[in-house]
C-alpha cells in the first residue's frame, strides 16, 4: 500500500512542478508584453508621427532577474519611418514582478543594414535659419518669459516628411525665466521644397 502511495506522490509533486512553471511562464510572458507596450508609447511619444507599425522581435526578447521583485527585460524592435523607412532599435525596461508596473523605459535606434542612399532634398528655397526662427517663436509663445534660447546646428536633421515635404529637426536649450537654469528642447518644422513655405512648426521639453 505505501509503495503504491509514493508513485501517486511523486506524481503530484511532479504536476505540481509543471503547473509552477507554466504559470512563470505566463506571467512572464505578460511582463514582457507590458514592457514593450511601455516602449511602444515611449517611441510614439518621442518619433511622433514619424514612428508607425511598432513591432517587436520575440526570439530576441531576454528577462533577468535584477533584485527581489524586479525583472529587466532587454530586446530588438523596429517601426516604420518617414517614406517607409524601416528604423531598427533595441530598447529595455525593469518590472515589478509584484505590481507589474514598468519603469526605466529605453530605446536606442540602430544602424539600418541597407544600402539606402542618405536623405538629400533640394534646399534652393527652403531657409533653414526661417525654419529656426519660427520655431524660437513658436517656443517664446508658449513661454513668454523665455530668454537666452539657444539650438545646437549639430543637432539638425533633414528627414522626408508626408506629402513631400522636408521636416528639420534639432535641439536646444533655454531659460524658462531671467536667472533659472536651462531647460533642453527639441523642435521639427515642415517646409514645401518647391514655394519654402512652413507648413507647420512644433517644440516640446
Amino acid at each position: 500500500m505505501a509503495a503504491r502511495k509514493l508513485p501517486l506522490a511523486l506524481l503530484f509533486a511532479g504536476l505540481v512542478a509543471t503547473g509552477v512553471a507554466a504559470r512563470a511562464q505566463v506571467e512572464a510572458a505578460k511582463a514582457a508584453d507590458d514592457c514593450e507596450a511601455a516602449v511602444t508609447e515611449a517611441v510614439k511619444r518621442t518619433r511622433g508621427k514619424d514612428a508607425q507599425d511598432v513591432q517587436f522581435v520575440k526570439s530576441r526578447r531576454a528577462l533577468t532577474p535584477s533584485a527581489e521583485d524586479e525583472t529587466s527585460l532587454k530586446g530588438e524592435g523596429r517601426y516604420r519611418g518617414p517614406g517607409g523607412r524601416i528604423v531598427p532599435f533595441s530598447y529595455g525596461c525593469a518590472l515589478n514582478t509584484k505590481t507589474g508596473a514598468t519603469s526605466g523605459v529605453v530605446f536606442r535606434e540602430l544602424a539600418a543594414a541597407t544600402d539606402e542612399k542618405p536623405f538629400q532634398p533640394d534646399l534652393t528655397n527652403v531657409s533653414v535659419s526661417d525654419c529656426e526662427g519660427a520655431a524660437v517663436a513658436s517656443l517664446k509663445s508658449k513661454n513668454p518669459r523665455a530668454g537666452n534660447i539657444v539650438l545646437d546646428s549639430e543637432t539638425r536633421q533633414l528627414r522626408p516628411a508626408q506629402d513631400e515635404r522636408i521636416a528639420l529637426e534639432g535641439r536646444g536649450a533655454f531659460e524658462r525665466a531671467p536667472g533659472m537654469n536651462s531647460a533642453p528642447f527639441t523642435y521639427r518644422c515642415e517646409l514645401e521644397p518647391r514655394s519654402g513655405r512652413i507648413v507647420s512648426v512644433q517644440t516640446s521639453l
